[in-house]
């Protein structure tokens, strides 16, 4: 029996039996959403307020789907759109939410810590949907279960994260993840932005891009964080696509392996168009899964 959390914060903090419970119930969810059923009104006559103070399309559109699925009351707020441009600290946000009668809050934000500190202030759950360069967890499970889909038992599976490791919140709670699940993971990109220190988890890191997909079983690519820098960590966009940007045909060595991409795809120069949208490509599933995924999380953590 997996002890219930009051909030869901990062993949760092789950049992790999709290990640597969999550992967195990989604299936659930999308086996029945393809069968054109209704899943359980699990969260009917709740309130869940997604509170995004970053820019976000797919994450934001799938937790309200989700939450609206579960036949939740949906409120969307963004900054802009709230007193937080006038001054009002997070903290007050929050408790105001909460007093308005929030029964969880799905949040964005620009500072690692900000949903496990959200977390700590109020009584609802805190769904963390980003924070900083911190964790990302809902995008490392959605991206889990589609590999999981095609691949099965992750345990031995080669994994390569190829970008912007230092600076994805998407990277870490992918490596935490798959560190979980048994995979063999391997880090590429530019030396600034894959420090050779993620060795000491046990990872493999290469700045060598034939190295880094030779035999691998799938391969997850970062766009560049430039918001997130504070200077730049290569010559150009047109250096790294040279270095690092993945095209067909680029390693003869290399199987056919599949592609992630978390999204926003930058064509043209993490990779060609022409490799995003063929066959090895499961980035349009990535964000199909996304929906499932995260209703299995809304219905574990908030009904």
């Amino acid at each position: 029996m997996v002890e219930k959390k009051k909030s869901f914060l990062g993949i760092q903090d789950l049992t790999v039996e709290e990640i597969n419970s999550l992967l195990d119930l989604a299936e659930e969810i999308k086996e029945i959403t393809n069968a054109g059923k209704r899943v359980n009104a699990s969260l009917k006559g709740k309130r869940i307020v997604n509170l995004f103070l970053e820019p976000s399309t797919r994450t934001r559109i799938a937790f309200e789907i989700a939450a609206k699925s579960l036949e939740a009351d949906v409120i969307s707020i963004a900054e802009k759109s709230s007193s937080l441009t006038k001054g009002e600290s997070l903290r007050d946000t929050a408790r105001n939410i909460q007093a308005l009668g929030a029964d969880a809050i799905v949040l964005r934000h620009s500072s690692p810590g900000s949903a496990q500190y959200l977390s700590s202030i109020i009584s609802v759950p805190v769904i963390n949907a980003g924070d900083g360069a911190h964790e990302h967890p809902s995008q490392a499970l959605l991206d889990l279960f589609t590999l999981r889909e095609k691949l099965g038992d992750l345990k031995g599976k080669k994994i390569t994260i190829l970008g912007d490791i230092l600076f994805s919140r998407v990277a870490r709670s992918n490596i935490w993840g798959l560190i979980k699940m048994g995979a063999n993971i391997t880090l590429s990109g530019p030396s600034t932005l894959v420090p050779k220190k993620f060795e000491d988890f046990g990872l493999r890191v290469t700045y060598n891009l034939d190295t880094a997909v030779e035999d691998a079983d799938a391969i997850m690519l970062l766009r560049i964080q430039h918001e997130r820098q504070t200077q730049t960590h290569f010559p150009s966009l047109e250096e790294y696509k040279k270095m690092f940007g993945l095209k067909i045909g680029k390693s003869k060595k290399s199987k056919n392996f599949l592609i992630l991409h978390p999204g926003p795809i930058n064509r043209g120069v993490e990779i060609d168009s022409n490799l995003a949208d063929n066959e090895q490509s499961l980035i349009l599933s990535q964000v199909t899964n996304g929906v499932s995924v995260r209703m299995a999380i809304l219905h574990s953590y908030c009904s």
